[in-house]
């Protein structure tokens, strides 16, 4: 455990938020640095439009099974001086450490403890808090032909793994309308804030909470100034759903917002940003570590269905069974907070280590 907390410490006290290139690549050199000195080898270094992941392959053949995690945060620069590192009364605290960099050192942890890691790739992003727009193509890659994706994000709460994730997509939608004074002539104006407001209805109905579609406008703004009439207006639009069916309906009535006002004019750009993860992808996966567990003496596993996205979603895109939420154990993720469990820390790096084995002598079907 000294081992395991002074790693996840030098994880953390490196701040790498995901729109800072430089503090990207940094924390990269530190993931390299822990996970060479576990290892014993250094990783693949690769740059996709400045942004730095790395990669371990271990062995000449194939890649069997999947590790897969990200090193970068929500967090801003600066958040340690306010969220510092610290480790007392059982819980592990700082900036992403829950999310995920305790989960990273899980990993390194799990697969040291490997006598033979042939046939098992590592892959750690840079991108994953900000939608993977540089590494999504590489974790598709790389998990494509994989008899298992085991992500090291964190456990739902409780501990539990998480079974299923829904899709994600993302949108804004842009209203070009035209200023006028707000006192003199406001007539003669196309005012984007009603229409605005307008399309906000519009989109916050297209949900279905029977079906698990959530479609939530969020940030929003209109106008230069209080005594103009807004010539333009956007607002963010969060879509999840449970299966593609319901990812592919709302695109489409994203994508057939018409305008209210005469003169109005709409844009609506973006779209589907990660497929749904079907529980169909984990239950194979479930059950194979259910077995693991209860042969270490470990409690029975709970699995969950989650509504946020990871990079799970783009492995069981393409085919690979995939088995999520095999990280830290805690709670607050993105939140004042963010904490670990220390004690079951050493718990989940034995049930990786020993699903990868298992996994690696027995391919599932």
């Amino acid at each position: 455990m000294p081992a395991v907390l002074a790693d996840v410490e030098e994880l953390v006290t490196c701040e790498s938020p995901s729109g800072d290139l430089a503090a990207v690549a940094a924390s990269a050199d530190v993931v390299a640095r822990v996970g060479g000195r576990r290892l014993g080898a250094a990783p693949d270094r690769v740059v996709v439009a400045g942004r730095t992941h790395l990669r371990w392959r271990f062995g000449d053949g194939p890649t069997r099974v999947l590790l897969l995690g990200h090193h970068d945060t929500v967090w801003p620069l600066g958040s340690l001086a306010t969220h510092p590192f610290t480790t007392a009364g059982g819980v592990l605290r700082g900036p992403g450490c829950f999310d995920m960099k305790a989960g990273l050192v899980l990993a390194l942890h799990a697969l040291a403890a490997l006598p033979d890691r042939s046939g098992v790739a590592l892959l750690v992003t840079g991108d994953e808090e900000i939608g993977s727009p540089s590494s999504r193509e590489l974790v598709q890659a790389e998990a494509a032909g994989c008899a298992a994706a085991l992500v090291l994000e964190a456990s739902a709460p409780g501990g539990a793994l998480k079974l299923e994730r829904k899709g994600v997509s993302r949108y804004e939608v842009r209203v070009r309308g035209l200023a006028a004074h707000a006192g003199l002539e406001p007539e003669r104006g196309v005012n984007a804030a009603v229409e605005l407001a307008h399309q906000v209805l519009a989109v916050s109905g297209l949900g279905d909470p029977g079906r698990g579609t959530t479609v939530t406008p969020t940030l929003a703004s209109a106008g230069a100034s209080a005594n103009t009439v807004p010539a333009a207006g956007a607002f963010a639009v969060d879509a999840r759903a449970r299966d593609t069916a319901e990812q592919q309906r709302v695109d489409a009535a994203m994508r057939g917002l018409r305008p209210v006002l005469d003169g109005a004019e709409l844009e609506v750009v973006g779209g589907p940003n990660r497929p749904p993860m079907p529980a169909s992808s984990s239950a194979v996966l479930f059950e194979r570590a259910q077995e693991v567990a209860a042969s270490l003496g470990l409690p029975p596993l709970a699995g969950v269905a989650v509504g946020g996205g990871s990079d799970g979603n783009f492995t069981a895109g393409v085919g690979t069974p995939t088995l999520d939420g095999l990280g830290a154990v805690g709670g607050g993720a993105h939140a004042d907070d963010e904490h670990v469990l220390i004690e079951h820390l050493a718990p989940r790096a034995a049930l990786v280590s020993a699903l990868v084995a298992d996994l690696l002598a027995r391919p599932a079907p």
